[in-house]
């Protein structure tokens, strides 16, 4: 499929997706660019990527499938660094959970002649690091697909087509609208997530032992979300701040219907709402974004 793939950041994600083409031989080649000297001699040791350096305008040279799969706000600096290395012809692409403010910041700084198809694989854990990385992340998960307007038609059904064959449904939706959704989905669920987990630690001590010792019911699943990568998450809610802001408020007022039906002791009220989010469950489970019975590890 490609003679040549660069992989910048191979973290959970990045490492996930050498893994998956190296799995599915959708490469001749991978590469990978990282920060650390560490990291570079970890993912050669693990067998991820065929070579992998700090150097990485060195590494995106001849690529054909370049992936930044860095923090947001990482990628102005990247940009300038790579820009004049890309080949003639290249798809770049990244895996950001925000799109809009990301997608006109590159679209301006890359040659004409480079397709910039930003994608959003929605898949992950709550792990990171090459170790955590592995091929199946992405088997039957959403990858949405949001091309820049210098994208070539053939690019884009190329890309749709790379993340087909490394188990993703692929979809493509206008920046605006990506950015909206997932505020709803994922940005509102982990900054919920991050709260109640920094709630359990304004206890004393003592409480809070007996609080991790019976943490086997709904607190687990939220320190699971809360354990993800704290840079990515702060970069999310700065980049899409507008809809963060807006699905905050209602939450918050959401919140105090429910406090006020408690404080009243308004039975039909609460199990109104219990019995329309129960159901939302079980579309969930349905659509196949999950599955009906307890699989806390996710692997």
């Amino acid at each position: 499929m490609f003679k040549k793939v660069c992989i910048i950041g191979c973290g959970l994600i990045g490492s996930s997706i050498a893994r998956a083409i190296k799995k599915n031989n959708l490469s001749v080649k991978i590469v990978s660019s990282n920060r650390s000297d560490t990291t570079n001699k970890k993912v050669i040791k693990l067998n991820i990527v065929n070579e992998s350096s700090s150097d990485t305008k060195k590494m995106v040279k001849e690529s054909d499938l370049i992936i930044i799969a860095t923090p947001l706000s990482s990628y102005k600096s990247l940009i300038f660094k790579i820009k004049n290395s890309l080949k003639n012809g290249a798809i770049l692409t990244d895996v950001g959970s925000v799109k809009e403010k990301v997608i006109s910041l590159i679209e301006k700084n890359i040659p004409k002649n480079v397709s910039w198809i930003s994608s959003h694989p929605i898949a992950g854990t709550e792990e990171s690091g090459p170790e955590a990385g592995f091929s199946e992340l992405f088997k039957d998960r959403w990858c949405i697909i949001t091309p820049s307007s210098q994208a070539k038609k053939r690019d884009i059904k190329l890309l749709k087509n790379f993340w087909k064959k490394i188990g993703s449904r692929v979809d493509i939706m206008d920046a605006k609208q990506h950015d909206y959704i997932l505020s709803i989905t994922s940005h509102i669920p982990h900054l919920i997530a991050y709260n109640i987990v920094n709630t359990t630690l304004d206890i004393n001590e003592k409480k809070k032992q007996e609080i991790v010792k019976y943490s086997a019911g709904g607190l687990r699943d939220f320190t699971r979300i809360a354990a993800s990568n704290p840079i990515m998450w702060r970069d999310i809610f700065i980049q899409n701040r507008e809809n963060a802001s807006i699905m905050i408020d209602k939450f918050i007022e959401n919140l105090r219907d429910l406090k006020k039906a408690i404080k009243n002791k308004n039975e039909k009220k609460l199990e109104k709402i219990f019995t329309k989010t129960k159901k939302i469950r079980k579309e969930i489970v349905k659509a196949g974004q999950d599955i009906g019975k307890a699989n806390f590890g996710r692997k």
